[in-house]
């Protein structure tokens, strides 16, 4: 089981999504930032706004994109590996695109994985 996961900002916060930290460039609409409740904005581990206009949430596009954005991240490296529940908890990656299944916070719950392939016997 994996210590990372995603969910939609407009979901209601539950005690189990542990650290909550949005990774969106741009604070999503209609939520304020009181009722967001997360623990960090990591706007630097978002999409390039030139990447973001390109793919567009077009499903023809996803696998490029997955492609090009981990291209963006090799960069982020040092931030990724700093994203972890430090005190046991598991982090949920809040994003507000409608697409669940193709969005940023699913590319970097891939990639965090890689990188921290132990990090689920801690739950």
């Amino acid at each position: 089981m994996s210590a990372y996961r995603t969910k939609r900002i407009y979901e209601p916060q539950e005690t189990s999504d542990g650290l909550r930290v949005l990774v969106d460039r741009i604070w999503p609409r209609g939520v304020s930032k009181a009722d967001a409740h997360i623990d960090r904005w990591a706007k630097e581990l978002a999409p390039s706004g030139e990447l973001r206009t390109w793919f567009n949430h077009d499903p023809a596009r996803w696998e490029e994109f997955r492609l090009r954005y981990r291209k963006e991240l090799q960069d982020r490296m040092e931030d990724l590996r700093l994203l972890t529940g430090k005190d046991g908890r598991p982090v949920t990656l809040l994003f507000s695109a409608r697409d669940a299944d193709r969005n940023q916070a699913v590319v970097l719950k891939e990639l965090l994985d890689e990188i921290h392939p132990k990090a689920g016997d801690r739950i």
